[in-house]
């Protein structure tokens, strides 16, 4: 897989179990220049931990410095879920609302009202989405 359809980073094994290594990784490496690191969950330089599943869990050991990655695909899926739609959502909504007669007020907490129900089913299907984004792991 070429690199350029990988988004890949540096991590510290964090525990071990049967078929899944946990990964802490430091999430503001590529941030540092990013115009917009400050209003991203992305930049505020903390750490995000990775639920990685492999077959070979046992090669690994706590506290090695390990490579996660992923599809730059399943990248732009979570970006599409967690952004785009909501948005959609809301505009919509608040659109629709006000094309009906609400006043703006009563509009704006229907549109906000169905963002809500969007995100709870997001997280109802969050183990089926979970299945097409696929982290891989290396030894550096």
């Amino acid at each position: 897989m070429a690199q350029a359809e990988q988004i890949e980073h540096k991590g510290t094994v964090l525990s071990i179990e049967q078929g899944v290594v946990r990964v802490a990784i430091e999430v503001n490496e590529a941030c540092g220049s990013c115009a917009s690191r400050k209003a991203c969950a992305m930049g505020q330089g903390t750490t995000r931990e990775i639920v990685v599943c492999t077959d070979d869990a046992e090669r690994y050991s706590v506290g090695e410095k390990v490579n996660v990655m992923a599809r730059q695909s399943a990248g732009v899926m979570a970006v599409i879920l967690c952004y785009v739609v909501p948005l959609v959502v809301l505009v919509t909504a608040l659109a629709v609302a006000i094309a009906l007669g609400c006043n703006e007020g009563v509009s704006a907490f229907i549109a906000l009202g169905f963002t809500a129900i969007y995100y709870v089913i997001l997280a109802t299907f969050r183990k089926r989405i979970s299945k097409r984004v696929i982290f891989s792991i290396n030894k550096i």
